[in-house]
C-alpha cells in the first residue's frame, strides 16, 4: 500500500510493549511520530530509540506522541528496552509496536523486499491530530536518523499550519520565514505580518517568525 502526504494514516489495533494499542484512539488530538526499525537488539536501532527517549520533553511540549515498530514480539521489545535504558542512559516511555504478524508493516509498506524480505525499513511518518500524514521519510538500515531534524520539521509543520508562511532551506525555530506568494493584498499583509517584511523578489518575501 502506497501512502502519500495528506492521506489518512491507516488505523490498526496491535500489541505493543505497553499492551494493545488502537492507533487512532491512542493518537487522540495529538501529533504523532510513527517510526519503524529493522530489529531489536541491533546497534543503530538502540541509539535511535535512545535518542527518541531523551527528546521526550521536546516532543511533549509540541503535543507529539512517539511510537516505534518492528516485527519482533512483545517479549523481545521489553527485554531490549532494558538494554536501551542501560546503554543510552535514558528511560524509554513510549510504546514499541510488536508487529509479528506484519499487519501494520503491510498497511504502511514497511517491508521492502529488495532491501530485506524480513526486516522493516527505517521509515518515519509524522501524523497530525486529524490523522493525516504530513511527512514520510525512509532510510536504509545502515543509516541512523536525525531526530533533531524531525523536531525541526514538526516545528515547521505546526508553524505553517496556522500562519500563511513557509520555511526556507535550513530554517530553524526562531528564524525568518517566507510569506506565501498567494498573499498579495497590502491590507492582508499588514494585518497578518505586523512585524513587517522584506521583499527580495515579488515571490520571495521574508518576515520574522509570526508566533515568536
Amino acid at each position: 500500500m502506497t501512502l502519500r502526504l495528506g492521506d489518512i494514516a491507516p488505523d490498526f489495533t496491535q500489541q505493543s510493549s505497553q499492551g494493545a494499542i488502537s492507533f487512532h484512539e491512542w493518537l487522540g488530538d495529538s501529533w504523532a511520530i510513527l517510526f519503524s526499525h529493522p530489529a531489536d537488539y541491533t546497534p543503530v536501532c538502540t541509539t535511535e530509540l535512545g535518542a527518541t527517549a531523551k527528546l521526550a520533553q521536546e516532543f511533549k511540549k509540541r503535543n507529539v506522541k512517539a511510537i516505534a515498530l518492528s516485527v519482533d514480539p512483545v517479549e523481545s521489545h521489553q527485554g531490549w528496552i532494558k538494554d536501551i535504558n542501560e546503554t543510552q542512559s535514558t528511560d524509554v516511555q513510549f510504546p514499541i509496536i510488536a508487529d509479528a504478524d506484519r499487519k501494520v508493516s503491510t498497511l504502511y509498506d514497511l517491508i521492502h523486499p529488495n532491501a530485506s524480505t524480513t526486516a522493516t525499513v527505517r521509515s518515519v511518518f509524522i501524523i497530525d491530530p486529524h490523522k493525516k500524514i504530513r511527512l514520510t521519510l525512509t532510510y536504509p538500515a545502515s543509516t541512523g536518523r536525525n531526530f533533531n531534524e524531525l523536531l525541526r520539521v514538526i516545528d515547521s509543520l505546526q508553524l505553517t499550519e496556522y500562519h500563511s508562511v513557509a520555511t526556507p532551506a535550513n530554517w530553524e525555530d526562531g528564524q525568518d520565514v517566507v510569506i506565501l506568494p498567494s498573499i498579495t493584498d497590502p491590507v492582508v499583509l499588514e494585518t497578518k505580518f505586523p512585524k513587517g517584511y522584506k521583499t527580495v523578489k515579488p515571490y520571495l518575501r521574508l518576515t520574522p517568525q509570526p508566533n515568536k
